[in-house]
């Protein structure tokens, strides 16, 4: 049920994404100053590989933002970790008997 509203709700986007494309071929010649590289493609090509790589991009520089998050992340399940095997270790010397004590 689930995989027919992903589909349901990512139909729009990907009609107007086609829409886009087969409404824009006309061709556009790409340069890269300074250096006499260039490259012909239509329109949309350019547009949507231009969204492409700064949605890559922007996904590249979260996922570096949060890496001191997730250093903080296993930092304190390791932490967590060693607590629950201190209580462990708590729980069991309260259950075995007192030593006796001297005379």
């Amino acid at each position: 049920m689930k995989r027919v509203l992903h589909l349901l709700a990512a139909a729009p986007p990907l009609l107007l994404l086609a829409l886009f494309a087969g409404s824009n071929r006309e061709p556009v010649l790409l340069k890269l100053w300074p250096s006499d590289f260039s490259l012909e493609m239509p329109l949309a090509l350019a547009i949507l590989a231009a969204a492409a790589i700064a949605f890559l991009g922007g996904g590249f520089v979260v996922w570096i933002g949060a890496f001191r998050l997730r250093r903080q992340l296993r930092r304190s399940e390791e932490a967590v970790r060693l607590l629950e095997e201190q209580i462990r270790g708590l729980r069991a010397q309260n259950r075995m008997p007192a030593p006796p004590s001297a005379p």
